[in-house]
């Protein structure tokens, strides 16, 4: 063992003769640490936990990358497409691509006695990921779908239920404006099950049903359909993988002869995801101030120790110690201080990161947070990050006063008291 290590050491347990401040010290220092680290690790894991689960919702209700009609109509009365079976196996083989769906849209008014309300009917095929709805159903069940008879089944969400006051089992009663006719048309159908995803503007906006029925309503053949739903394996990756697919879509003409548009859901939802992008700035924010703080904590405790200790500087001084192993003394101990503080601070924050995670502990006001707990999101490599920069500032801000500790004079620090 080296001596700077040794005498470190030392100091860092009171075995060496002072004014006995290193104990309290370095707790109140290592407790700085640690409190720091739990609220950088769940600032961190919150974050990205809510980002996560928010995105999850909104790609849930319009997949991560759709392909439509290469026109510029906004609304949710499209044109149809009639994609053929090469330019889907092509998408189907752009690298991240998880899973492909039909889908058609038509605008439509539910009408109770009780109630009117607008929607957006959401027909989907049997090939539709149910995975996402079978996550947020409350009431009912998925509906049934095949590919040979037309279902009269519809799920809508619970807030809807509750404005409409129906409930599973129904009927419900919705009627569509035609382009060529005066009179809506009126369908009929039976609510199958409720759902909530806690995002009123979706739950109030969707209603899904068999694709077979918008076709019927918009009198278009079983191949046309308003466009196709692609689900990936990475959010990360989702303009690159978009741009592969549009440059697979931008020189294709379907069976119709009807050019085709590639369009991302950040692309469709500009303001939502903006919103989630800032919530990275208030991330980067908090972990900021919170190193700054602590590296400032340690320096101030650091001040401490060579304040108390400056008789024993002056003492290694005079025996022939050179200025750089002094600094070694104090950087050994402020590593001591911070390796400690790292250790706790890591094991209790994600602790309590995982009983939040698997337990739900702590709830949140949906109205408010869309979110009924307190979502986490932790992986290996944000942790290791995490402490790698916080090892490098505290290291850094160290530096100062050690320097500060070799410009004792001996004469001066054998006489201090």
């Amino acid at each position: 063992m080296s001596p700077e290590l040794f005498i470190a050491r030392k100091i860092r347990s009171g075995g060496l003769s002072g004014k006995k401040l290193a104990g309290p010290v370095t707790k109140v220092a290592t407790l700085g640490i640690i409190l720091g680290m739990v609220v950088m690790i769940l600032s961190l894991a919150i974050g990205f936990g809510f980002k996560k689960e928010i995105r999850q919702k909104i790609t849930g209700f319009g997949s991560h990358i759709q392909v439509m009609n290469y026109d510029y109509n906004q609304s949710y009365e499209t044109n149809p497409i009639s994609p053929d079976s090469i330019v889907i196996k092509q998408i189907e083989n752009v690298p991240g691509v998880t899973h492909i769906q039909r889908f058609a849209t038509k605008p439509g008014m539910i009408k109770t006695k009780d109630a009117i309300q607008g929607v957006v009917l959401k027909g989907v095929a049997p090939d539709f990921d149910w995975s996402f709805f079978k996550s947020i159903l409350k009431e009912g069940s998925i509906p049934a779908l095949n590919d040979s008879i037309r279902s009269n089944d519809i799920l809508i969400s619970k807030k809807l239920s509750g404005m409409l006051n129906v409930k599973v089992g129904d009927d419900l009663r919705m009627y569509f404006l035609q382009k060529d006719k005066i009179a809506p048309r009126a369908r009929k159908f039976k609510v199958k099950g409720t759902f909530d995803s806690n995002l009123p503007e979706f739950d109030k906006l969707y209603v899904i049903v068999d694709i077979k029925q918008v076709q019927k309503l918009n009198n278009w053949d079983k191949n046309q359909i308003s466009g196709l739903e692609i689900q990936i394996d990475d959010f990360d990756n989702i303009q690159k993988t978009g741009d592969a697919i549009s440059a697979i879509t931008v020189s294709a003409i379907d069976d119709s002869g009807v050019m085709m548009r590639t369009k991302t859901i950040i692309d469709q939802q500009p303001q939502i995801f903006g919103w989630l992008d800032l919530l990275d700035m208030n991330v980067l924010v908090i972990l900021v101030l919170i190193m700054i703080v602590a590296g400032f904590n340690m320096v101030s405790g650091l001040l401490i120790l060579i304040l108390e200790r400056t008789n024993m500087i002056g003492i290694l001084k005079a025996l022939g110690i050179q200025n750089r192993s002094l600094r070694k003394i104090f950087l050994y101990l402020a590593t001591f201080i911070v390796g400690r503080g790292l250790i706790w601070g890591n094991f209790i924050g994600v602790l309590i990161c995982f009983i939040q995670k698997y337990t739900g502990i702590i709830k949140l006001d949906p109205e408010n947070y869309y979110l009924e707990t307190v979502p986490i999101q932790i992986s290996f490599l944000h942790l290791l990050i995490l402490n790698a920069a916080t090892i490098l500032i505290t290291t850094l801000m160290m530096i100062g006063p050690s320097y500060l500790a070799a410009r004792i004079s001996p004469v001066k620090a054998i006489r201090f008291d």
